[in-house]
C-alpha cells in the first residue's frame, strides 16, 4: 500500500485523516481486548473442566490465534518416491506406481506381461 504524501495535504484533510485512523484504532483495540476476555473465560471453563484448550481448539497460543492448519488439497504435490518398476527393454525407463501408467508399462501389460515382472527387486 502506498502512503500518502502528508506533505501535500492541507490541513483540514490531514485532521480528517487523523480523525479516521484514531476511530479505526480505537475499534480494533476495543475487538483485541473483547477478544483476550473470552479467551480468557473459555481458558477458566477448560481449567475447571480438567482439559487444556489447546487440545479444544487445536494448538491456540496467549493470543488467542490458532495455527492454520494445511489442508490436504486434490492434486496436491507429494514427497519424492523411489521407483517400483524399471522398463525391461530400457534401464533408464522406471515408474514409480503413482499416477498414470506410463507408455511402456501400458505396452507391457498388453503384450502379456505381468507387472510382477517389472517390479524392482530390493
Amino acid at each position: 500500500m502506498r502512503k500518502p504524501n502528508f506533505s501535500k495535504l492541507s490541513t483540514a484533510v490531514l485532521e480528517k485523516y487523523l480523525k479516521d485512523i484514531e476511530s479505526q484504532l480505537s475499534k480494533r483495540v476495543k475487538a483485541d481486548q473483547k477478544r483476550e476476555k473470552a479467551l480468557a473465560k473459555l481458558q477458566a471453563m477448560a481449567k475447571a473442566e480438567g482439559i487444556a484448550l489447546s487440545d479444544l481448539a487445536g494448538s491456540t497460543k496467549s493470543t488467542g490465534k490458532r495455527k492454520k492448519v494445511a489442508a490436504k488439497k486434490v492434486g496436491a504435490k507429494r514427497g519424492k518416491v523411489a521407483p517400483k518398476y524399471r522398463n525391461p527393454k530400457n534401464a533408464a525407463e522406471t515408474w514409480t506406481g503413482r499416477g498414470r501408467k506410463p507408455k511402456w508399462v501400458e505396452a507391457h501389460l498388453k503384450s502379456g506381461g505381468k507387472i510382477e515382472k517389472i517390479l524392482i527387486k530390493k
